[in-house]
């Protein structure tokens, strides 16, 4: 019989507790300094929301040290045991499960996001004020680009221009733009307005106009009475697809085995066109290393064959924007051959060059010339080498990369080895590589100087600053780039120079300081940074605030919470300078702190356990400088819910009732609900079963009836689980299988045990066997036990089948055997046979000798000489010893030898970490054992005396480096070298105000080597490492201490991801910012998708800004459920997704009813008894002249039965076609104009849209085309002479007749 119950209790912080907070929170210590750089920092934990309090004016109290939130302490043991043991038990015993949270968890109000918000102010670097309308209109923003358009901004020509430009702040700010850096008059213009509550300008080009026109730079500016934030300059250019030059080209005339460049030279497109080789019967042409397409387009021939004739070659350009392909004139290949015949049995040849009469080169290069050259990229992009060589036979392209390895994890070879990629090419990639080209004839090589250049890149992007009056604060711009950027400030859009005088504001290069600033220091700062390869800009506002404390939760809330349960009462508040907070029970008394108390810095109050006197009134007041407020709490202690008769294990008959009892104990003022478990399943109470308040019965019980009941005892705050199983029995009446009806069971011990046959090493063993209890015995098992060296362990010797009861058993020399036996069946084993008579065989010498013998040192001046010894079936004979033998293995001296009886033996005053030869021999009282191996050993190790010298680190990305050091000599490491070990701690955090743990880690890099990565490290931050080199003593002194710092990465996920559903039009969404943003957030991406079952939908994707945590989306049914995946964005990409769904509608049979509705409106609709009645009155026709028919004799007309011609199919795809146009702008045969002047198939079931993006056309690596362009008859071919009469309505009834 089983038992299991678990209980569970509500959440620490009872029913409406705030989440919890990570644990690292921004609140760390300050020192007090006149010119204190400030930081808003604030403290969630949970709830709380601390700005940064300004010395100057702050008072005494505020002045203290601020310091992390400590950990929250666990309730403590004894207690936890006390309330176990004071728990009533039911029949039987049960384990206890872990204490639960609650039931179920609460939604924060929307107090607790505003307050999580303010505390993300230092953090992300954007400014949200709280959602609280209250503070909301109170507190003033600068405005701040939440959306823009990018740099470069190409659109089609066929559509709309939009040009986007969103800002924020209250109050809301105005937008305006300039053109070509002057000012853009939007109301002149009638064609280009601004989008309502946006700066996004919306050109339109319905009634007419040039694109072209509006090409130019553009940028906005969005400002208020604080400050005017820019966005970048946005160069707007239009898609261009011009068409192919006219050209005639003549048959290109060529010596088989010599090399071809065919050209492709296709029109300037904006952006460039894709290229690929096709026939001028749309056949893609076969690449592979003899044929290929470079980079530019051209086709290369490392060497014609005169299969290369068979075809012609035609360059196409496919234009992304305008979805058109244009096709130049096809180049025709006459080869010249001194063996005329295209023998195809040649094609398989082992060396068709010779077979064919080619004569063999040695490689040239094609592309690029000469031995040399160079190729500039810029950082972040792809750097792509190509080398195309001809020779007989077609040569191979191996490629090398000077004074190192190629990047493996970033270097990929394309177009059959004859171009190498390396992705996101960084600084380390700059250097020499080679190409080798090589044949049977020779090899030749070609070497690319490549230089990286980098446009400007943020090291430290300034960030918003938010201050207290009189407070100190900076705005750093850094940024590195190739060449090194210049760096421009300017305010609300103006240059530095050219703004009125600040005494309050300092400018130190990328660096402006501010000292003692005042509310009309508010204003938006851009910081340009730029070369010749490009720029970045950033804004970034100072704004400084004055508020009073101000409390942000509901007043007089209610928290409730179990006995015995810890909890944590929060008090959310707001102020500038930091308000202090206390706490006071019942309106009286002095601050609560200490003892079953504890007060957090953030002002949080924790209850450590909770007991019936600590319900009551909890009053927290927040105070500072400009005045102070306060809250109220009530606390109210409940009764924990406690199951005291629990359902037992049962065994029943099918067809009988079986009845488990479930009584409950609980907190009247709590509402109790009962449930049941079958298997971890809900259980389905059919009509076979009852369910009352304190039992479950089951009438008629049945075989699927059998499994496990848990009993769910459960309020609003916690719950208590018990769980028995129910065994049901088959009938008993079936007496053709009567063992299969009985219960089986393991079998009984075998018995009798009898030794015969007793040889020097054998004996027999004999047994009887026991009641196999209805289930047949499998196999025997033999154990013995000696009484020598492990009496009382019982051992296995060997394993027989079932069907034996005697066995010859193998025996070692003197050991004093007894033997047991054991049965074993399908349900498993029996009790051991009651042991044997004893039977010691005769001694021998040993035949063997210890195992696992080895020589370590303890201590730098020893040896320790250890092995396994020898068990009782190897001793052979008395009086077991081992004979040990060591020397110094380079002296070649004689031996040094000791017995012993133990497993050890220690060699004393050895040098420091030498070779030893160490021999280990077993002998007893009949002689020596076989002659020993020899083993090397090692005396004791010191400590290392060098370090690893000339550290150099390379960071590889955001959370890996790479290390190289010199490798310390030999002799320095005064043992063996285990690994090299690298010290590395974080040092800070590259987030403003963001307290990181300092605590040391390392990495290991085994062996004696120069290099390793380490990994797994925190981006965005600053490290400080150290090496050393470890043997099996310890560690040696340490390097020079390095330093690094690691750049952004993906955030984590966003946390607490929710889904609420308050009624059947919307559904909100609510989330709180990654636990590690691991950079600086720019924004959240959501996508959804509607499924009603199987059904998909179509997905939408938001962006939204980084400090935005709340959306509602407005269902588009009332049915269909929602698929939500949200993720944060930094600079480096979206991180990890969280993903959630909608809840199930309350009612399903919601849908039912209304289609059924639908359908009973539908037949009450004038329109539809009309089309009913025009039916029947179609059908009566009908009758009528079948009736006539029928009385003129049965003449009918005869007509000859004809096929119907298909009408062309519509060669459109579903998403449109490409137009076609060759370099005359002629349409193809098959093909008319259309009005708008492109070009349109019609006779062809595929265009050259199946080939150049959709469809089941598809193109390779290389470019060349997948699928065949077939061309079907011509219309006047399809349509033919006459149609059947079966088209006429006459005939038609003719025929229904």
């Amino acid at each position: 019989m089983r038992r299991l119950a678990a209980r569970g209790a509500a959440g620490d912080a009872g029913e409406v507790a705030a989440p919890a907070a990570d644990s690292t929170d921004c609140a760390r210590g300050r020192h007090p300094s006149s010119r204190r750089l400030i930081d808003l920092c604030a403290i969630w934990d949970p709830g709380v929301f601390l700005p940064a309090v300004g010395w100057k004016r702050a008072s005494g109290f505020a002045r203290r040290r601020l310091n992390e939130a400590e950990t929250l302490n666990s309730v403590r043991e004894a207690q936890l045991e006390l309330l176990e043991a004071a728990r009533p038990r039911g029949p039987g015993s049960r384990e206890r499960g872990p204490v639960l949270r609650m039931a179920r968890q609460q939604q924060p109000p929307p107090w607790v996001h505003a307050a999580f918000l303010l505390c993300l102010l230092s953090l992300s670097g954007a400014i949200e004020i709280p959602m609280d309308p209250s503070i909301q209109n109170e507190l003033s923003q600068p405005p701040t680009i939440t959306k823009q358009s990018v740099k470069d901004h190409i659109v089609d020509p066929r559509d709309n221009i939009l040009i986007e430009c969103e800002a924020k702040g209250n109050p809301a700010p105005s937008f305006h733009w300039t053109r070509n850096s002057r000012f853009f008059n939007i109301a002149k213009d009638p064609r280009v307005s601004m989008k309502r509550r946006s700066g996004t300008l919306v050109i339109d080009f319905r009634s007419g106009g040039r694109p072209e026109e509006y090409e130019g730079e553009y940028q906005c500016f969005a400002r208020n009475k604080f400050g005017t934030a820019l966005s970048n300059r946005i160069r707007l250019q239009v898609s261009k697809s011009p068409l192919w030059p006219k050209e005639n080209l003549d048959p290109v005339v060529v010596q088989e085995g010599a090399p071809l460049t065919l050209q492709c030279n296709p029109p300037p497109g904006l952006p460039s066109p894709v290229i690929f080789w096709m026939s001028s019967s749309m056949e893609p042409i076969t690449q592979d290393k003899r044929v290929s397409q470079g980079h530019n387009g051209d086709l290369y021939f490392s060497n014609v064959m005169l299969q290369d004739m068979q075809t012609d070659y035609s360059c196409n350009a496919r234009f992304h924007f305008t979805h058109t392909i244009q096709q130049k004139n096809a180049f025709t290949l006459k080869v010249l051959t001194n063996n005329p015949y295209n023998d195809s049995s040649l094609r398989n040849h082992p060396d068709i060059y010779s077979a064919r009469g080619v004569a063999e080169r040695t490689p040239s290069f094609m592309y690029p010339q000469g031995t040399a050259s160079s190729q500039m990229v810029l950082r972040g992009m792809d750097l792509v080498l190509e080398c195309i060589a001809s020779g007989v036979p077609t040569p191979d392209i191996a490629w090398y990369k000077k004074g190192g390895d190629l990047p493996s994890d970033k270097a990929k070879f394309e177009n059959f080895n004859k171009a190498l990629r390396i992705t996101n090419v960084s600084e380390e990639d700059s250097g020499e590589y080679f190409c080798l080209a090589s044949n049977k004839m020779g090899s030749i090589r070609h070497t690319i100087s490549v230089r990286v250049k980098a446009a400007p890149y943020w090291l430290d992007e300034p960030k918003n600053l938010i201050l207290a009056p009189g407070e100190d604060g900076r705005l750093v711009c850094r940024a590195n780039g190739n060449p090194k950027p210049t760096v421009q400030w300017m305010v609300n859009g103006e240059p530095l120079q050219s703004a009125p005088p600040n005494p309050n504001r300092e400018v130190a290069g990328d660096t402006i300081i501010f000292r003692d600033t005042q509310i009309s220091s508010r204003a938006v700062y851009q910081c340009n940074t730029s070369n010749e390869h490009g720029y970045l800009l950033a804004n970034a506002f100072v704004s400084v605030l004055d508020v009073p404390p101000r409390m942000l939760s509901p007043r007089n809330q209610l928290i409730r919470v179990i006995l015995y349960n810890r909890t944590r009462l929060d008090c959310p508040f707001f102020g500038s300078p930091i308000p202090t907070l206390r706490w006071f029970k019942n309106g009286q008394g002095s601050n609560l702190d200490g003892g079953n108390y504890h007060v957090y810095e953030n002002g949080s109050l924790e209850i450590k356990m909770i007991r019936k006197e600590d319900q009551g009134i909890y009053t927290c007041v927040a105070t500072n400088i400009l005045g102070k407020a306060e809250n109220q709490v009530r606390l109210e202690v409940k009764d924990p819910t406690r199951i005291y008769r629990m359902p037992e294990d049962q065994v029943a008959k099918r067809g009988t009732t079986v009845q488990l009892e479930c009584r409950v104990k609980h907190d009247p003022s709590l509402k109790l609900t009962v449930s049941w478990l079958k298997d971890d399943e809900p259980l389905y109470i059919g009509n076979r079963m009852k369910k009352e308040d304190d039992s479950l019965t089951i009438f008629g019980v049945a075989e699927r009836d059998q499994g496990s009941y848990t009993c769910v005892a459960s309020t609003e705050l916690d719950q208590d689980l018990a769980k028995a199983y129910l065994t049901v029995l088959a009938d008993q009446a079936t007496p053709t299988n009567r063992l299969a009806a009985l219960p089986k069971g393991r079998p009984d011990r075998p018995r009798d045990l009898e030794l015969t046959d007793l040889a020097e090493r054998s004996v027999r063993l004999t047994w009887i066997p026991g009641d196999d209890n209805n289930s047949p015995i499998t196999d025997y098992v033999v154990q013995f036990e000696e009484d020598q060296f492990q009496p009382g362990v019982w051992h296995d010797h060997s394993k027989f089948p079932g069907s034996v009861n005697s066995a010859v058993l193998q025996l070692s020399p003197y050991v004093n055997y007894q033997f047991r036996v054991i049965a074993i069946n399908e349900v498993g084993s029996s009790h051991p046979s009651l042991p044997s008579e004893r039977y010691r065989t005769s001694g021998a010498p040993p035949e063997s000798n210890p195992a696992d013998v080895k020589g370590e040192g303890t201590r730098k001046n020893n040896m320790e000489i250890t092995w396994t010894p020898m068990n009782a079936t190897s001793a052979f004979g008395p009086n077991l010893r081992y004979i040990v033998k060591w020397r110094r293995r380079e002296t070649r001296e004689t031996w040094n030898n000791v017995t012993v009886w133990g497993s050890r033996y220690v060699v004393g005053q050895t040098p420091v970490y030498v070779p030893y030869e160490i021999r280990v021999q077993a002998e007893n009282d009949f002689g020596k054992g076989p002659e020993p191996d020899t083993v090397i050993g090692y005396s004791g190790e010191d400590y290392p005396r060098a370090a690893p010298t000339d550290v150099k680190i390379r960071v590889l990305n955001s959370t890996a480096i790479s290390l190289q050091w010199n490798r310390v000599y030999p002799d320095t490491v005064q043992g063996q070298l285990r690994e090299y070990r690298a010290y590395y701690w974080r040092e800070s955090s590259l987030l403003k105000n963001l307290w990181v743990s300092q605590k040391r880690q390392q990495a290991s890099f085994p062996g004696d080597r120069p290099r390793g990565v380490v990994s797994r490290l925190f981006p965005y931050s600053n490290y400080k490492l150290e090496m050393v080199v470890v043997n099996g003593r310890g560690d040696g002194p340490r390097s020079e201490t390095k330093e690094f710092t690691t750049p952004e990465g993906v955030p984590s996920a966003p946390r607490r991801f929710r889904v609420r559903q308050p009624n059947l039009e919307t559904i909100n969404l609510e989330w709180d910012h990654p636990e590690h943003p691991n950079g600086i957030l720019i924004g959240y991406t959501l996508k959804y998708v509607a499924f009603n079952g199987t059904k998909l939908g179509k997905q939408i994707v938001e962006n939204f800004s980084p400090n935005q945590t709340k959306f509602t989306m407005q269902r588009a049914d009332p049915v269909s459920r929602y698929r939500f995946t949200l993720s944060a964005r930094t600079q480096v990409g979206s991180g990890e997704a969280a993903t959630e769904e909608s809840p199930a509608p309350p009612n399903e049979a919601t849908p039912t009813a209304a289609y059924t509705n639908n359908q009973a409106d539908i037949a009450t609709q004038g329109w539809f008894i009309g089309l009913m009645c025009a039916i029947a009155l179609l059908v009566l026709i009908l009758l009528i002249v079948c009736f006539i028919k029928r009385s003129r004799g049965g003449k009918y007309p005869v007509r000859e039965k004809k096929d119907v011609p298909l009408g062309p199919e519509d060669p459109k795809e579903e998403d449109g076609s490409f137009d076609y146009s060759d370099e005359d702008n002629k349409p193809l045969q098959g093909s008319q104009t259309s009005l708008d002047g492109t070009i349109k198939q019609q006779e062809s079931d595929d265009s050259l849209v199946d080939y150049g993006e959709g469809g089941e056309g598809q193109f390779n690596e290389d470019g060349s085309f997948i699928g065949q362009y077939t061309v079907k008859k011509d219309k006047e071919e399809t349509e033919g002479n006459e149609s059947s009469e079966a088209t006429s309505p006459v005939n038609a009834i003719y025929s229904l007749a």
